[in-house]
């Protein structure tokens, strides 16, 4: 193969692992590589006007698509600017390929402008991160960076592109990277005995996370846990694990007190975990919140997961979709007639209590502006839409007029930075352009990345989006609320800090600046009409809902 320049060669590797769009915004160590990106046929350059919303975007790209996505960072203060989506994206396990260029190795002893160690500021927020320094492997490291982004556990890997390096003649072969396959089956002895400990439960309980979805392992999940007749809760849970509709789905466990998750998992006699670590929680406990004898299985593709906390009767490094499977038949057989007939009987129960809800629901019909918008939105559609969810507060809302029912139709903010809600929603309809994707975010945390709009315009991505405007972070209301009670402090008003009514954002009037729509909604019967302008708008829409 003749040689080129390696920043060509480097498109054309790129290219042969299905990375043909890239996210990014430019700077001049990229400049060359950029110019050979521009020039390539079948690849395309997604500008963004900060690198937050770059990282955003492409975290939702992949999350739809449910490959890698292609990430280009500016040097050093780029991947700065970068590195709180990256540590989303690492948390939530999203696949993206990161790369960054410096000056050039020739200038490393000058310490010159811009100079940092991008590798290690990128470590702490990536699975892999590494520095080509020889013209002779950028495609086989690249290759490699590709490969453990795809290997579970997924996650962002980085490579660093000195500018000299790139413009070095390149004679590498290009080849596309080795994804190993993970659809790893336990023995029958290990399925066994994860049957017998589970079999005889008075009191199972099944605790799941996103490795449901990674393995596709959504039917296998329901079918063990109506066998077992267990309640169901999500664990670090951001896509569609279980429908929201399946009777035994009861929610998800705390995600900022452990205390929550403890009074919900003790009275367990018998625990599944499936495709999750336990526990998630910005303030776990510390001890095990599991009841003293209960039986505890865990399945996870990641064993570093597996008792990293607490211990537990046996774990299982495999593919949750295979494992289930296998353990299905298995557990059939080892439950006796008793304990069949127990588990039936919960189902049934939660059944009931599931259509009594519905019932509930039905009759309560909240007047709220959003409520009325969200109602509206649903007829509209049948529910037939892709909802990125960064609202937070009001999301419990969201997902009662807009359940998560089908893979793929539902993505919830992870990792806790604020801010992936809109520029996810653009990265999600770039990757769904046949689908309606509505991205739902805070008054708060919209402003993070509330550029994404420019991008979605300038590249005739037609997402619609959501400002939820309660003019203040109000998760650090209830959160320090909780943590007024836990200390027995008097209730007083909340820090000013936390106030975003002053001066008011016309965030309807900011997105029509940006080339976008928008409309502004105050009262409930205004919300009718902004679905259908929203729905009707060629083009991406923004609605700013008072609450």
């Amino acid at each position: 193969m003749s040689a080129t320049p390696g920043r060509e060669r480097l498109i054309e590797q790129f290219k042969a692992d299905g990375l043909d769009v890239m996210f990014g915004n430019p700077g001049t160590v990229e400049q060359g590589f950029l110019d050979a990106a521009d020039a390539a046929e079948g690849f395309s350059y997604v500008l963004t006007l900060q690198e937050t919303v770059a990282a955003g975007i492409a975290d939702g790209y992949a999350r739809a698509t449910g490959g890698a996505a292609l990430l280009q960072l500016h040097s050093g203060v780029g991947l700065g600017n970068g590195i709180g989506m990256l540590y989303q994206s690492l948390r939530g396990h999203t696949p993206l390929v990161v790369v960054a260029g410096d000056a050039g190795v020739r200038y490393d002893a000058m310490d010159a402008q811009m100079a940092a160690d991008l590798v290690a500021m990128a470590k702490p927020v990536t699975k892999y991160a590494t520095r080509v320094t020889d013209p002779r492997s950028v495609l086989r490291t690249v290759r490699r960076a590709v490969k453990i982004a795809l290997t579970p556990p997924r996650g962002p890997v980085f490579v660093a592109l000195p500018m000299d390096v790139l413009d070095e003649l390149n004679d590498e072969p290009v080849l596309p990277a080795t994804v190993p396959l993970t659809d790893v089956t336990p023995s029958d002895a290990s399925v066994g005995r994860a049957a017998r400990l589970l079999a005889g439960a008075r009191r199972p309980l099944v605790l799941i996370g996103d490795g449901v979805a990674l393995s596709g392992a959504q039917a296998e999940l329901a079918a063990v846990a109506e066998l077992l007749g267990a309640d169901v809760y999500e664990v670090d849970s951001s896509e569609v694990n279980i429908a929201a509709s399946h009777p035994l789905r009861r929610g998800q466990l705390g995600h900022m007190f452990g205390g929550h998750s403890a009074e919900l998992v003790r009275e367990a006699d018998a625990v599944l975990i499936v495709g999750t670590y336990v526990f998630p929680e910005v303030f776990p406990e510390l001890v095990s919140p599991f009841a003293d004898g209960a039986r505890i299985v865990h399945v996870d593709l990641n064993g570093y997961e597996i008792a990293k906390n607490h211990p537990v009767d046996l774990g299982l490094v495999a593919d949750p979709r295979q494992a289930l499977r296998a353990l299905a038949p298995v557990l059939a057989r080892e439950m006796d007639p008793p304990a069949r007939a127990a588990a039936g009987a919960r189902l049934a129960a939660r059944t009931r209590e599931r259509a009594a809800a519905l019932g509930a629901a039905r009759t309560e019909q909240d007047g709220s502006p959003m409520a009325v918008f969200l109602r509206t939105l649903a007829e509209r559609t049948g529910g037939d839409l892709i909802v990125f969810d960064e609202a937070l507060t009001t999301s419990p809302l969201v997902t009662a007029h807009l359940p998560a029912e089908r893979p793929g139709d539902y993505h919830l903010t992870r990792g806790g930075s604020l801010g992936v809600g809109f520029p996810g929603a653009v990265g999600a309809k770039l990757a769904r352009p046949d689908r309606l994707v509505v991205g739902f975010a805070g008054d708060g945390g919209s402003m993070y990345t509330y550029q994404a709009l420019w991008t979605a315009v300038r590249h005739g991505i037609a997402a619609k989006f959501v400002v939820c405007n309660n003019r203040k972070y109000r998760l650090l209301d209830d959160n320090i609320a909780q943590y007024w009670r836990e200390r027995e402090i008097p209730e007083h008003a909340f820090p000013d800090s936390f106030d975003l009514s002053r001066p008011e954002i016309d965030f309807a009037g900011l997105a029509r600046s940006l080339g976008a729509g928008g409309t502004r909604v105050e009262k409930p019967d205004e919300a009718a009409a902004a679905v259908r302008l929203m729905l009707d708008h060629p083009g991406p829409y923004l609605v700013d809902i008072q609450i």
